[in-house]
């Protein structure tokens, strides 16, 4: 009996120690419940960064910020509220905000997601004061962009809300973020955005916040993101969206010397600030569902055309490095070309029956003379097949039938044939180099697009090579390089004593040529026009519309200082529409000012929406 108060002492001894070493553990070592407990009181909110700047070559704004404020929300610590008062506060439908929580719940219970989008700060006043009656809904600030200009949304793109794959892949970004989708807003994204930073706050049992946690000494900075300055002169954009007014079509001008794009005009087009702000969504998918117009289309990037003449300049090229032909060579034009016992290779160069040498050839766009030079570039090597991939294959040193590799993100490789696809196409050794005769003239299988032509335009000034287009000039005021790619000179193959007789013979283009009425007194062009056949399908019958007008120069002739090509769907003859154009944008940006006063007002009266007016279904043939 004298030991049982031993015992019982003995046994609360024990129990009290474990008691005390488990509160030990649990507080001191084990921090779970702490952790638990501030996760309750503490609440994380992300800053979101300020979007980097955009700029024209000469330092004019063109993209900024405007602060707005998103509602967002937790799903886990939504509580019941006035459904009534939110919608009143926030002027959204129940239905809309029952979609977004829906969709919120969705992405995840635990992380803020985008329920009310880009209200401005009158339209938050009242919800500010009002926000602590909603229990899981909080008020963060965003930039959205505002632009400084109505030209070039091809070029800057546009912002919108992250899709589910896109949060998926990169995990820099919540439900709510805002991304690039087009432009450089899409090719730059990662530069623009900028880092976000991070707050920590503790809040109270009503999830309000009552202070900063820690004395922010976990708090992270937003990192804004960088500017661009682009290689674009917005005058001269805006120049070239007056001209193409009433018109469908492009113009691209590049700077020779570096293969910087100083203007990339596509029409139909709209305003940047269309896809900007609270109603983007809407006027988004009202320009996807415009089939006819396609103004989301850039023409001068993705549309794919028959070159035409322009192209002659190519096989000339090509011809003189292979042999085919030298200065001296000649062919006699009756009207036209005969090959086989019926076809018949037209021609409107005038010579009838004259001898036709390389400067008339190219003067006069003779297409004899280039449908024989055609034939003996792909007969040389008494092979259909390996004659016409010799000439694929130096074709594309000149940038066509592949990708650009520009620092925008989209675009279209054209097509350039070779004796693959022929074999498929007549099957192999059941063809010759008759069969494919029209793309000596651009016309046939070839398909290319306005910047490739342009591109050419570029390589031909510097004598046989190119830089790779590009319209990012500049990133952080010059503290980060551009992609090393764009300084790396491009080589066409042909030998740079091939071009001056060319290049002569486009100045003659405009001189006395097919671009005469275009020439400008005080500065000496070179130039070449093209016509583009245009058959569409209507009703399952084939139609002939009126042909695609196209253009291509460079100037001054001597030291040139940008090449343009310019293309308008169904614009007829290309000293009609192109060539006029072409012309006053070269004065434009060389001068700042126009001389050829009559050019300029034929082109903003000139409209060819009658002919758009023709309906057909969308395949071409």
């Amino acid at each position: 009996m004298k030991q049982k108060p031993y015992i019982i002492g003995l046994f609360l001894f024990i129990i009290t120690g474990i008691m005390i070493g488990r509160l030990f553990y649990l507080q001191i070592i084990n921090d779970n419940y702490k952790q638990l407990s501030l996760k309750n009181a503490v609440k994380k909110e992300y800053i979101i960064p300020e979007r980097g700047y955009i700029y024209d070559r000469n330092g004019k704004l063109l993209v900024s910020n405007l602060q707005v404020y998103d509602v967002m929300a937790i799903p886990n610590q939504i509580k019941p509220f006035d459904t009534i008062a939110f919608l009143k506060y926030t002027k959204i439908s129940k239905k809309e905000l029952l979609k977004n929580l829906k969709k919120a719940k969705a992405y995840s219970y635990r992380k803020p997601s985008l329920i009310v989008p880009k209200l401005y700060k009158n339209e938050i006043a009242l919800l500010s004061e009002k926000i602590i009656d909603f229990p899981g809904f909080f008020i963060q600030k965003r930039a959205i962009r505002k632009y400084h200009t109505k030209s070039a949304a091809n070029v800057l793109g546009f912002i919108r809300e992250v899709n589910q794959k896109e949060l998926k892949n990169d995990p820099f970004y919540l439900s709510g973020d805002l991304i690039g989708k087009a432009g450089v807003e899409k090719s730059y994204e990662n530069i623009l955005r900028g880092t976000k930073g991070v707050k920590y706050f503790l809040t109270d049992k009503y999830n309000r916040k009552i202070g900063s946690y820690k004395n922010g000494k976990l708090d992270i900075s937003a990192q804004a993101g960088k500017d661009l300055e682009l290689s674009i002169d917005i005058d001269l954009q805006v120049f070239g969206d007056s001209l193409l007014k009433g018109k469908r079509g492009a113009i691209v001008a590049i700077e020779p010397s570096t293969g910087e794009i100083l203007a990339l005009n596509t029409a139909p087009t709209f305003s940047p600030e269309f896809l900007s702000g609270r109603n983007s969504s809407k006027n988004f998918n009202k320009l996807f569902r415009d089939k006819v117009n396609k103004p989301l289309l850039d023409r001068g990037l993705q549309g794919a055309y028959p070159p035409g003449s322009p192209f002659k300049l190519v096989d000339a090229l090509i011809g003189l490095q292979e042999g085919v032909i030298t200065p001296s060579t000649y062919y006699v034009c009756n009207h036209g070309f005969k090959y086989g016992k019926r076809a018949h290779m037209y021609c409107h160069c005038g010579a009838n029956g004259r001898r036709v040498k390389l400067p008339w050839a190219i003067t006069y766009s003779c297409n004899t003379y280039f449908s024989k030079t055609y034939i003996n570039i792909i007969d040389k090597y008494n092979d259909v097949a390996k004659g016409i991939d010799n000439w694929s294959n130096s074709v594309k040193k000149f940038g066509l039938g592949r990708y650009l590799n520009t620092d925008l993100p989209v675009g279209n490789k054209g097509f350039i044939p070779d004796s693959k696809f022929y074999d498929r196409y007549y099957k192999k050794g059941r063809w010759y180099s008759t069969f494919t005769l029209s793309n000596g003239i651009g016309q046939g299988e070839v398909l290319t697009t306005p910047i490739q032509l342009a591109n050419v335009m570029t390589a031909i000034a510097n004598k046989g090579f190119y830089y790779t287009p590009h319209i990012v000039r500049e990133i952080d005021n010059g503290k980060m390089p551009i992609d090393k790619k764009f300084k790396i000179k491009n080589q066409t193959g042909i030998d740079s004593k091939y071009f001056p007789q060319v290049i002569e013979s486009m100045a003659q283009v405009y001189k006395k040529g097919t671009a005469k009425y275009s020439q400008l007194q005080d500065m000496e062009l070179c130039g070449k026009t093209g016509t583009s056949e245009n058959k569409i399908k209507i009703d399952g019958k084939i139609v002939k519309l009126p042909d695609h007008s196209i253009f291509v120069a460079f100037g001054p002739k001597d030291n040139p200082k940008i090449a343009v090509a310019v293309f308008i769907e169904n614009g007829g003859y290309g000293a009609t529409i192109a060539a006029p154009i072409a012309t006053l944008m070269i004065e434009y940006y060389i001068n700042k000012q126009i001389t050829r006063k009559d050019l300029q007002n034929r082109m903003l009266n000139t409209s060819l929406e009658n002919i758009y007016k023709i309906k057909y279904n969308d395949k071409q043939e």
